[in-house]
């Protein structure tokens, strides 16, 4: 497995059990619709919340979640429309941000909830 990817699980292991620690309820992770992916998709009390996890070795150049470009927003909005139909969900849905950059240690973790409201 490329060493990128290894970070990127890695990084959202830590975002699941940074979720967990916040008594959210893991649902399910990686969950494809025609080619969209949704990273974590867990539940609180009030919401769904569909999650987008953004793991870097450096910010440098940015912080790990100003990657979430309004395609990848979109194409969120779209697989998380379908996941709330097919499982016949009517709860108020929302879309966070997990940012977590390596320092070959331990990870900094930045968790934006409610990141962006769907497009209309």
């Amino acid at each position: 497995m490329a060493q990128h990817n290894e970070l990127g699980k890695k990084g959202e292991e830590e975002a699941v059990k940074y979720l967990k620690s916040k008594d959210y309820r893991i649902i399910c992770r990686n969950w494809n619709f025609h080619g969209y992916e949704i990273d974590i998709i867990a539940e609180t009390d009030e919401f769904i919340v569909f999650v987008e996890v953004k793991t870097r070795t450096t910010a440098l150049f940015g912080n790990p979640e100003d990657f979430v470009g309004n395609a990848r927003m979109r194409r969120m909005v779209d697989a998380a429309n379908h996941y709330l139909i097919e499982e016949d969900i009517d709860k108020p849905a929302r879309f966070d941000i997990i940012g977590l950059v390596w320092d070959g240690k331990q990870f900094e973790l930045e968790h934006i909830d409610d990141a962006f409201l769907p497009f209309l």
